[in-house]
């Protein structure tokens, strides 16, 4: 189980902590939000536990940066389903965590936002609930990261850049994915210095094709103060809202921002298909390399036995995670510890989740299919992506754009209850 902080915390050592150059950093993942856009995925867990790449977590990521970055002391900024993150930090222990002094704290969410006594409450607000731990802790730098982003970095990289201009916050950059919704993200322009001169907010007419990563660095006097002033500005039993409503503005206004390009791959796995799309450019090689030596993606994960595939499977183009059985065909698609393809069975450009069942005869094309799920007729996303919910079954055809709610039974007549992206 992770190690969790106390709210009633009157003070934290000072004077400890990691240093990028001279300066005190605190690390804040933010793990809350329903990331209801994924529908029937994150239903019954956090969004940043959702499984990738066969044997990881969406949270991986940013805990693995900040292991290779040399970042000891991070924060996870809990909100829904916190059992099914929980379980899988196990106090840090597999990014190098689990200190004495330091390491992984899980915050638990805030009475405000538990309670929904905030009207449009976001991630300002989070970060706002918890400033009294953050000024007791004394930091030079904050960093706050997402934990649902495919990408690597060295974030000291970063903060060093941050030092470097005087910035009182640093957003990362990069160029808008293909095929990829620029109205999904904040999009900015930048001066030829790197100062962040203009940003919009998901615009609904994106004016340009560079957007933020959701990585930034922050002046933590500057952040604290901001926060405080943004709040007594606000109505009371109004929340600040998400990072670019009103926090990241009031630094662009200040012309205090700055940007640090990121070079590498990126993309936001918000949507079913960006998951897919995710997936599909693991396969491809267009990803990162998640078992690079100097930077591996580290995970918390049950040993198994090895993947077993019998003398009439054919599979190619595929990851496939120990614990799996294939008897059929699997081609393009990434299999999760413990599936089972049976004998007939043909899997296609689709991702599986753990312990999911393939049965004879089935066929599944651009499909998610969550834990557990009995797949027993053809599932066939088209243009689109069908997602079946974890424990479902499915007894009968479906096809398209659609999404079948954990636990449910869909047999010949079955209406959805829910459809396309969320």
């Amino acid at each position: 189980m992770a190690r969790f902080s106390s709210r009633s915390l009157s003070s934290l050592p000072a004077g400890r902590g990691t240093r990028v150059a001279g300066k005190k950093v605190l690390v804040l993942i933010l793990a809350g939000g329903k990331g209801q856009r994924l529908g029937v995925l994150t239903h019954e867990r956090a969004k940043p536990a959702l499984t990738f790449g066969g044997t990881y977590r969406l949270i991986d990521f940013a805990l693995s940066n900040c292991m290779h970055s040399g970042l000891s002391d991070v924060w996870v900024l809990e909100e829904y389903q916190l059992h099914t993150l929980n379980d899988h930090l196990t106090n840090g222990r597999p990014w190098d965590l689990d200190r004495t002094h330091g390491g992984l704290e899980v915050l638990p969410p805030s009475p405000d936002t538990l309670t929904g006594t905030l009207e449009d409450a976001g991630n300002a607000d989070a970060l706002h609930a918890n400033r009294h731990l953050i000024r007791s802790y004394a930091p030079d730098v904050v960093v706050v990261l997402s934990a649902d982003h495919v990408y690597t970095l060295d974030y000291g990289d970063v903060i060093r850049h941050h030092l470097q201009v005087g910035a009182d916050v640093t957003m990362v950059t990069t160029d808008l994915p293909d095929g990829e919704d620029g109205r999904r993200f904040g999009n900015v322009a930048v001066t030829r210095s790197g100062r962040v001169k203009r940003f919009d907010y998901k615009p609904d007419e994106p004016r340009g094709g560079q957007i933020t990563t959701e990585v930034f660095v922050y002046d933590a006097p500057a952040l604290l103060r901001t926060l405080d002033d943004l709040r007594r500005d606000t109505p009371a039993g109004r929340g600040l809202g998400d990072f670019g409503h009103a926090l990241i503005p009031a630094f662009v206004a200040a012309k205090t921002a700055h940007a640090f390009p990121l070079d590498g791959y990126w993309l936001d796995v918000g949507l079913p298909g960006a998951y897919l799309r995710a997936h599909q450019d693991l396969l491809s090689g267009r990803s990162v390399a998640l078992d690079t030596p100097d930077w591996p993606i580290l995970s918390s994960s049950i040993p198994r036995m090895p993947a077993w595939l019998a003398g009439e499977a054919r599979v190619s183009d595929s990851l496939i995670s120990y614990g799996c059985r294939v008897e059929g065909r699997v081609t393009r698609s990434v299999l999760s510890p413990g599936v089972t393809v049976e004998a007939g069975a043909v899997v296609e450009d689709a991702v599986i989740l753990r312990d999911a069942t393939i049965r004879a005869g089935a066929h599944v094309r651009r499909a998610i299919v969550d834990e557990e799920a009995v797949i027993a007729s053809r599932v066939d996303g088209g243009d689109g992506v069908a997602v079946i919910g974890a424990r479902a079954h499915i007894a009968a055809p479906i096809s398209g754009d659609m999404q079948v709610e954990p636990g449910r039974r869909w047999r010949r007549g079955s209406r959805p209850t829910v459809t396309g992206d969320v």
